[in-house]
């Protein structure tokens, strides 16, 4: 079957295209945004792409798979419709296609899917049951952000996002998962959604359609799951968390640093001691998740331990890029208040003497629209200084909005004058992050290579 997929380029959609090509079918694709690094992967799974939607579809493609980025306007759209041609979203064709005769492990909530997919996942494959996944990153262990798997298994983080512009249901709602983690929620995807009860009754419709043999796994310290679950569950539930010891399956640290150190316990017995890189109280929630949800499919406490500790993390999830001149310098994804402030505690626990720099472009839909103005400066708590690009058509002034924050605070409305400043006054000691879900206009590369060109010379 040849199949053609629109917005081929999005971390999602090339997921879906590499999976494609792993089941023997013939794939092509299109999209506006071609560059690397998914441009590269794609070459490289032979997988040709036209640039822009300007052209319609061949007239020998079996499939057409279209991504949430395109919408009613766009010629390839218009002749796709005009055609009277069968088309199906992403998540659409997956269900169809790879996810109908597995069990499925779905990982959804507002923050840390992609963590907690990809431990899942390296904890099944570790455990030998050789996954599928399509994850929203890269995670380290693989090397690749999808494959087809070789096993009845299957790890999807599953994005409440919306799924296509003639789907407006959650992406999630296409999986029907045999074993659900929800992580938290919040509200975000202000662009979708009018507010967070728009976004439980799309959760709400996700537990409908998880079987009585199933599992789902959920943070039992979140007040809008606790609302989630009032509306109905017809499912085994399995809670856990890092700060409430009555969830079944509670973690704690007991010690962090360049290797941390924790302890699990399940139903208040432990059940282990786990060793790994990686620090913090989310990630630490993100691992009982992952935990919990193998254990669904027997893989025991102590494998999923042992897994942990080879665990290497995610691409941009407080990646550790490295140290330059005493600096060090972290990438995250972060472009949540909730996410920023989680990223800044996890940093600060494990330099808790040491300078925090948090440097964030605030470029989500979310965030671009301004929702959460009024409570992004304390998100920066634990930061001893905020860097900040703001661009000219946010739509909100940053300095306005950050005033709280005093002398802390530094906004530029360039990337070259935002790099100027930081290298200005970055000193040996500090701990830089840098938080985007976008490029962050090559900052990341830029400052690396600005600072390991400075301790060259120094």
């Amino acid at each position: 079957m040849r199949v053609h997929i629109l917005g081929v380029c999005g971390t999602f959609m090339g997921g879906i295209a590499a999976i494609a090509k792993s089941a023997g079918h013939e794939v092509s694709g299109a999209d506006q945004n071609v560059y690397p690094p998914m441009s590269t992967q794609l070459r490289e799974l032979g997988i040709k792409v036209v640039e822009g939607y300007d052209s319609a579809v061949d007239a020998d493609v079996d499939s057409v798979v279209v991504g949430n980025a395109l919408s009613r306007g766009k010629p390839v759209v218009e002749a796709l419709l005009d055609s009277g041609r069968p088309y199906s979203s992403g998540p659409q064709w997956l269900a169809e296609h790879v996810l109908r005769d597995k069990w499925v492990f779905a990982v959804s909530g507002t923050h840390g899917k992609t963590t907690t997919t990809s431990m899942l996942a390296w904890i099944l494959e570790y455990a030998g049951l050789a996954p599928g996944f399509l994850v929203g990153g890269i995670p380290s262990n693989f090397g690749i952000s999808a494959r087809l798997g070789g096993s009845p298994y299957f790890v999807v983080e599953a994005d409440e996002y919306d799924t296509a512009f003639f789907d407006k249901r959650a992406k999630f709602v296409h999986y029907r998962p045999r074993t659900l983690i929800i992580n938290n929620i919040e509200y975000d995807h202000a662009d979708i959604y009018a507010d967070v009860d728009a976004i439980l009754w799309q959760f709400h419709q996700l537990l409908r359609t998880v079987p009585r043999n199933g599992l789902i796994v959920a943070n039992g310290k979140d007040e809008n799951i606790a609302r989630l679950l009032k509306r109905g569950v017809w499912t085994p539930l399995a809670t856990f968390s890092a700060s409430e010891r009555a969830a079944r399956w509670f973690g704690c640290y007991d010690s962090i640093g360049a290797e941390s150190r924790f302890s699990i316990f399940e139903d208040g017995a432990v059940r282990g001691s786990g060793r790994w890189s990686l620090f913090g109280q989310h990630n630490l929630e993100n691992a009982l998740a992952a935990i919990a949800a193998a254990g669904h499919v027997g893989v025991t406490t102590e494998v999923a331990l042992a897994a942990l500790a080879e665990f290497k993390g995610v691409k941009r999830r407080l990646e550790h890029r490295g140290t330059f001149g005493g600096i060090g310098l972290y990438e995250d994804f972060a472009h949540h208040p909730t996410a920023i402030a989680t990223t800044l505690a996890g940093l600060k626990s494990r330099a808790p003497g040491q300078r925090i720099v948090a440097v964030m472009e605030p470029r989500s839909n979310t965030m671009r629209m301004g929702v959460h103005r009024d409570t992004l400066h304390g998100s920066f708590a634990l930061a001893d200084r905020v860097f900040v690009l703001g661009a000219t058509d946010l739509g909100w002034d940053p300095a306005e909005t950050l005033a709280p924050l005093g002398a802390r605070l530094v906004v530029s409305t360039d990337v070259q004058t935002l790099l100027e400043r930081l290298l200005a006054e970055l000193m040996p000691g500090d701990q830089v992050v840098l938080m985007s879900n976008g490029s962050f206009q090559g900052l990341p590369a830029l400052l690396q290579r600005a600072l390991e060109n400075r301790a060259a010379t120094s």
